[in-house]
């Protein structure tokens, strides 16, 4: 079976660029796999498998693959606005966004497409996309669905999906051992790592720490990532006496990233409103076995709670947040572990791969390779003399063969 991949990959400053380096050795060793390559025609193959999230230059190409041949589609985030917006709009296809917005939203959805159009209204990919995800245009050419959360699971299927679902966990690195970086220091050193914008909660981060660090004062913060455009940190730093408690790092490599996790004491992944995404930092600090801190929504609120340290978004957020860094800082050897072994248990890359196989051996196999294993259980079943096969149906609807 010969699999055609469509994905960002290093050096493309991504998140599922860095996801899709790290499966595509696992899953060449498991089927023959060859890598489209933007602007160039895309490979014959059994099976498409196309890799889409929310960045148009990243992500574009993608999904003009997959308008010529409709495949298996790995859902990143389910918030597509700005993907969408990029290659309409961005395009000078002006009809082709008003129609994705009708697709989503009915004529309401095409009048307020109009309003942006005619700069009547703001950009809704920049004020508020996760109410106009956007999805439909996506998920109408996917003829399978790969997601890695219950929450976007549940969206896809709200959204109209009908078809084969299966949820596979972001795959973990294989740990080996990760030298601390020397060059920075706290007590405790907290660390938040990735692109940094208002959706991180940075806000929110700064005014706890400060509070944290008011009880302790060796405390320091590292902020490691790129920040968004019209995002001021410097401003915000320096309205919270926080200049000399935080150090700000921009984007690096991925030996460098590995390096500052490593030396952190406590890890913080905010996240408000989702967009449906996951994480390779959670991913990454948890297999370093580091205690962290995450937001109570979308994929994070799905992670264990005697691994994570879960903070809700509401008006006692940055109360709570504050001291969920003190308990961090106190339990966390017991959180990390809880959290490594969950990964290893959950997230481990062998595993994920192995499941990638079969969601891609059902989406090349279709109606064939779903009546046959159907018919295999129901004489299971008929053979055991199973009466009642309610509990069946639902685990084949969950395992996507039904």
């Amino acid at each position: 079976m010969r699999v055609a991949y469509h994905s960002p990959l290093p050096p493309s400053r991504s998140g599922i660029a860095d996801y899709s380096a790290l499966l595509l050795p696992a899953l060449s060793e498991r089927v023959e796999v060859v890598v489209a390559e933007p602007g160039k025609r895309a490979p014959a193959a059994d099976v498409a498998l196309y890799h889409i999230g929310n960045d148009p230059d990243a992500h574009g190409w993608i999904v003009d693959a997959l308008r010529k041949r409709p495949g298996l589609v790995v859902l990143h985030e389910f918030v597509l606005h700005h993907l969408i917006a990029g290659i309409t709009i961005g395009r000078g296809d002006g009809r082709g966004y008003l129609d994705a917005m009708e697709r989503d939203l009915g004529v309401a959805g095409r009048l307020l497409g109009l309003g942006v159009l005619d700069n009547l209204l703001p950009l809704l990919w920049e004020t508020q996309p996760e109410r106009f995800p956007l999805a439909g245009v996506v998920l109408d050419r996917a003829h399978g669905l790969v997601v890695h959360s219950h929450y976007v699971a549940d969206r896809a299927r709200d959204a109209g999906y009908g078809g084969p679902l299966w949820r596979i966990p972001h795959p973990a690195w294989p740990m080996e051992h990760v030298a601390a970086a020397a060059d920075v220091a706290g007590d405790p050193l907290v660390g938040c790592f990735g692109y940094l914008n208002m959706n991180k909660r940075i806000p929110q981060l700064l005014e706890a720490f400060a509070a944290f660090r008011r009880e302790r004062p060796g405390a320091r913060l590292l902020l490691v990532g790129a920040v968004a455009e019209r995002f001021d940190v410097q401003r915000r730093l320096e309205r919270l006496g926080l200049t000399d408690g935080v150090e700000r790092i921009d984007y690096v490599p991925e030996e460098r990233l590995w390096s500052l996790m490593a030396a952190c004491d406590v890890l913080v992944n905010l996240r408000y409103p989702t967009m449906g995404e996951t994480s390779g930092s959670v991913i990454r600090a948890m297999s370093l076995a580091k205690p962290l801190v995450v937001s109570d929504v979308g994929w994070f609120a799905e992670l264990p709670d005697d691994a994570v340290l879960k903070v809700p978004v509401d008006e006692s957020e940055v109360e709570v947040l504050a001291g969920a860094l003190g308990l961090a800082a106190e339990h966390g050897e017991a959180l990390g572990a809880a959290a490594r072994a969950h990964v290893q248990r959950e997230h481990a890359l062998g595993l994920v791969a192995d499941r990638y196989v079969e969601a891609i051996e059902l989406a090349a196999g279709g109606d064939t390779v779903r009546d046959a294993v159907l018919w295999r259980v129901a004489d299971a079943a008929a053979a055991a003399g199973i009466s009642d096969v309610s509990a069946l149906a639902q685990g084949l609807r969950e395992s996507g063969l039904a």
